[in-house]
């Protein structure tokens, strides 16, 4: 079989033929129909992500596959079922092997491409938005980074949990496909100062930060009192210093999700949250955006496709 695999950080994935996996003892075995890709992966190339495993190792974080063989002392998922599975990694190859109590088998209503690009996205806004920021109906949600894979689903789950959603992205672009997804107002923050804007329309309750760096200094200041910013991740490539003293004095608080770390400590809030957001998703509530779908043979240009922010929503790779 084939697979994209890092065999050296730092340097470009490889693909590499491989031996067909046989699953261990709890495990499942899957013919892998597609992959999400994610900022992650881009990290993890690097030697950056908090969970890069030992090299070699197979990219791919998200996936959707067909059970076709069951390790010893497994009962289930059955083999010929349709599941999804956060697996960390381990997408991006013709085949895998992941614990077969983290598949989600999936409903014939949900497409494959759709699946595939679902839950670390939706999941990572939803966690973020419910759990931890425990967004308010009519509160103001600002959305930084907000047409991208992460921030076009917290502008379409702020809207649908009844908040006032500022969306921040650059270009008209990015800023029309977040409008569409729900925005209430648009900022480009490379054209337009973030901070005096937001704190026009009222400041933020709420601040979803997958970027950081400037962004994140100005959206701190733009908070109202007892405001939650909530930080996903670092796209800037800069880790923003934190004032204590603003903190303090406005009572903000500042919580960082790591979604798929749940999955080592309380698991019950992924499980929970992909249980709602399928629920959601049946009940044609969620509209999930992919810009891209690329064949194997194009998963190179998809990681590139992140790495300079060309793409919008979701990048998905069928194999």
């Amino acid at each position: 079989m084939q697979a994209l695999q890092v065999t050296q950080l730092g340097q470009n994935p490889l693909v590499n033929t491989l031996e067909i996996p046989k699953p261990a003892t709890g495990q499942v075995r899957l013919k892998i129909l597609a992959c999400g890709l994610n900022f992650a992966d881009l990290l993890m190339i690097k030697g950056t992500y908090q969970d890069t495993p030992q090299v070699p190792f197979t990219l791919g974080l998200e996936l959707v596959g067909i059970v076709d063989a069951l390790g010893p002392e497994t009962s289930g998922p059955a083999i010929g079922t349709r599941v999804a599975i956060y697996s960390g990694q381990g997408g991006l190859a013709q085949y895998g092997c992941f614990d077969a109590a983290r598949c989600l088998p999936l409903p014939d209503s949900v497409p494959t491409t759709e699946a595939a690009g679902f839950q670390i996205a939706y999941g990572t806004s939803h966690v973020a938005l419910d759990y931890k920021a425990r967004l308010q109906p009519s509160e103001t949600l600002l959305v930084l980074g907000a047409a991208g894979g992460v921030g076009l689903t917290a502008v379409e789950l702020g809207k649908l949990m009844g908040a006032k959603v500022i969306a921040a992205a650059r270009g008209q672009k990015r800023m029309d496909i977040a409008a569409a997804a729900g925005a209430d107002h648009l900022i480009d923050p490379e054209t337009t100062d973030l901070r005096k804007a937001v704190k026009a329309l009222g400041g933020a309750d709420v601040v979803y930060d997958p970027v950081g760096g400037d962004q994140f200094a100005a959206a701190f200041r733009a908070c109202n009192p007892d405001g939650r910013m909530i930080v996903i991740g670092f796209a800037s490539g800069t880790v923003p210093p934190i004032a204590a003293n603003h903190m303090m004095v406005k009572n903000i608080t500042v919580q960082g999700v790591n979604w798929g770390g749940y999955m080592r400590f309380k698991p019950q809030v992924l499980t929970e949250s992909l249980k709602t957001l399928i629920e959601w998703y049946q009940a044609g509530r969620l509209r999930p955006h992919i810009s891209h779908i690329l064949p194997f043979e194009r998963a190179l240009e998809g990681l590139d496709l992140l790495h300079t922010r060309k793409s919008t929503g979701k990048v998905v790779i069928t194999l």
